[in-house]
């Protein structure tokens, strides 16, 4: 027995301006994630260790 596969929606006219728009915007916005003070912290345990030589 078969099941129907229903169609994906797609955005078209102004609703996909405005998702595009609204895409490009928040790829300019994205900011990056700084974890040097992890990696230090990191490093700082391996050397206790005797590990990270």
């Amino acid at each position: 027995m078969a099941i129907t596969v229903k169609p994906i929606p797609t955005l078209s006219g102004d609703a996909a301006e405005v998702f595009l728009r609204q895409q490009m915007e928040n790829e300019e916005k994205r900011g990056s994630v700084d974890f040097s003070e992890q990696i230090s912290i990191a490093r700082k345990i391996l050397e206790k260790s005797k590990v990270g030589k």
